[in-house]
């Protein structure tokens, strides 16, 4: 590719006026000096930044239709009475100018450019089929030279929600290799049926080697298959008269069905991406739905920057440009529309990935319904986006960027103690979501058999409590766990978390209060980022923590009072088994208060009508061992 040729008309910077009219912009005396090579022209303004980057097989021919008494849309009108400089790099062919054209846009980010705002890598599912008992990981990046890579999947969350499923299915280990070598005895995963424990010994190689085989075989898509193995194995087994090992297999034999049934598309087993675009209020989003081996693998919304006047056509061809240069491309992409030079496309594409790729836009059957399907989620997607341009999601989309989040956070999570001198200990958990509070799902837990006033161990209690249920229930897991607590009660969560190999799924975050404990001054103990940060007290983000944080709190106290006022409410005689309420009342009538009952001795509480001796023996002997 050649980088010289450069063409600069005029200067860059802050210009006066009277320079704007010395050095104004003479397109019949530029456009002589124009070749008729391809390459990729830079529309510049007066201030010298790029407002608009375009590739050309001929530039001069491209180049003059701007500047025509015409030059089309009123997008393009107002664009060109910005042009103060005009920059040219001429190429060897399209291909290399389409290529630079992508970086181009990417590092100048123009304003008149459709802009793709995520180029972030998308993420995998790793498997170290290398290793004597192969672990099951999310990862991000490309795929690596060792074990098997499965994928790429549109986002986190449909990572996370494969490996649920193939948790629960085949229990294959997924935690860190540092943790399973270092395992004395089963951990919190074999005790919810969540993992066979190959750490310690409970499942030899082969059997776990067949799990493995059976993990990559769904991933695949090749559900149909397992099924029909499993379905022979439990015919086998009922033939041998091994019921139990029958009705297991018959319990997996369904629930992969309904996985099956849940994420199948059709009978092809090619690698598809659908495209739609949905434009509403000014506002784009594209809408990507990716189908892998006959398997949906999810779906993932992009909402790209876009000229005023953009129509839904410029807008498909110019995003699938961008992303397909960047990212790894499938065997088949169905568009809303026409892409335009879709040739040229085509031929960077092979060029880059050595791969070609075919464009359909005029579909038919399943995969029309599928474009049909995208371009409703667009609509739902966008929506939603410019409902939220104010109050609850506003504030998310800054803790979203704040925490690196590739998407606005579905759930938020926020644990708090509350007790009085280690009496009554509640634990809180509130839930918020997109639309703020979800009250419903707010949880309280009665912490017991600990240490009086130890928080660590209360926090730990509550988490574990809460975590595994969850994951029993197959019920859905918080994007972000805020703990109302410095380093020590982040420590535990994060080892219960990781206990329970919930690490890739949610990112903790500690809400540390400043030295003053004034509102403003909290300090985030960001464990994902291994990093402390003290935000402006202005911040949407801080405001929503805050929120958060300060429920949490209502919630926790509100319960710890409800539960002390209950116990301060009881009488010290309902802790004595056989003490029911008439023979409580005879015993305060008949020594006229508790204080004349505790100094009573055993023969006058048996004389108490209605309490035997037993039960006389038992009030002596309670008061008594109260009292010592």
């Amino acid at each position: 590719m050649s980088n010289g040729d450069k063409n600069p008309i005029s200067g860059s910077g802050e210009v006066t006026a009277a320079e704007k009219v010395e050095n104004a912009f003479d397109p019949q005396a530029f456009l002589k000096t124009v070749t008729q090579r391809p390459g990729v022209y830079q529309m510049l303004n007066v201030n010298g930044d790029t407002i608009y980057v375009g590739k050309a097989g001929n530039l001069k021919k491209r180049v003059s239709s701007y500047f025509q008494k015409d030059p089309g849309s009123a997008k393009t009108r107002i664009m060109v009475a910005q042009i103060a400089n005009v920059e040219l790099t001429v190429t060897n062919n399209e291909i290399e100018a389409l290529i630079l054209e992508n970086n181009l846009i990417k590092e100048k980010r123009p304003r008149y450019n459709i802009l793709l705002r995520d180029d972030k890598s998308y993420p995998f599912v790793h498997i170290t089929t290398n290793q004597e008992f192969p672990r099951v990981s999310y990862r991000r990046g490309g795929k690596k030279n060792t074990g098997k890579t499965i994928g790429p999947y549109p986002h986190a969350g449909a990572v996370k929600k494969s490996l649920r499923y193939i948790q629960k299915l085949f229990k294959v280990r997924q935690c860190e290799d540092s943790y399973f070598k270092n395992r004395s005895r089963p951990c919190l995963q074999y005790q919810i049926n969540r993992c066979t424990a190959p750490c310690v010994g409970l499942i030899d190689e082969q059997d776990y080697r067949r799990d493995v085989e059976m993990t990559i075989k769904v991933l695949e898509g090749r559900t149909n298959e397992v099924i029909s193995g499993l379905v022979a194995d439990m015919e086998q087994a009922s033939i041998e008269l091994q019921f139990e090992k029958a009705a297991r297999l018959r319990d997996q034999i369904k629930d992969l069905k309904s996985v099956n049934q849940s994420q199948y598309v059709e009978s092809g087993r090619g690698n598809i991406d659908v495209v739609a675009c949905y434009q509403h209020s000014g506002k784009s989003c594209v809408q990507i739905f990716f189908i892998r081996n006959g398997v949906s693998l999810g779906n993932k919304a992009f909402f790209p920057a876009t000229p005023a006047d953009s129509t839904p056509e410029e807008i498909v061809s110019g995003f699938v440009s961008q992303y397909y240069l960047q990212h790894q491309v499938p065997d088949r992409v169905v568009t809303q529309y026409k892409i335009d030079s879709v040739e040229l496309l085509q031929q960077a594409l092979k060029l880059r990935f050595g791969t070609v790729v075919e464009f359909a836009h005029n579909v038919r059957g399943e995969q029309r319904r599928w474009l049909e399907s995208a371009y409703e989620n667009g609509k739902v997607a966008l929506e939603a986006r410019l409902a939220s341009r104010s109050g609850m999601a506003e504030r998310q989309d800054r803790l979203r960027q704040l925490l690196e989040l590739d998407e606005l956070p579905n759930r938020l999570e926020c644990f708090d103690i509350s007790h009085l001198s280690g009496e009554s200990t509640v634990a809180s958990c509130v839930v918020f979501g997109v639309e703020g509070a979800i009250k419903a799902e707010y949880r309280r837990f009665k912490i017991s058999d600990i240490t009086p006033g130890d928080d660590y161990a209360a926090m730990r209690q509550a988490l574990t409590r809460r975590y595994t249920r969850l994951i029993k229930e197959q019920q859905r897991i918080p994007e972000v766990l805020f703990i109302d607590g410095g380093k020590g009660q982040v420590s535990i969560a994060t080892e219960v978390i990781r206990d329970l190999q919930l690490e890739e799924e949610m990112q903790i975050v500690g809400v540390a209060k400043g030295p003053a404990r004034r509102p403003g001054e909290e300090s985030l103990l960001m464990c994902r980022q291994g990093r402390e940060v003290h935000m402006n007290h202005d911040s949407p983000a801080l405001h929503l923590i805050q929120q958060i944080r300060d429920e949490a709190h209502r919630y926790a106290v509100a319960g710890h009072r409800a539960s002390r006022a209950k116990v301060r409410k009881k009488s010290v005689l309902e802790d004595i088994a056989g003490l029911g309420p008439k023979r409580r009342k005879a015993l305060l009538t008949h020594f006229g208060g508790l204080q004349q009952l505790k100094l009573a001795s055993e023969e006058d509480l048996s004389g108490v009508p209605g309490i035997s001796r037993h039960l006389a023996q038992q009030v002596y002997d309670f008061f008594h061992e109260n009292s010592s």
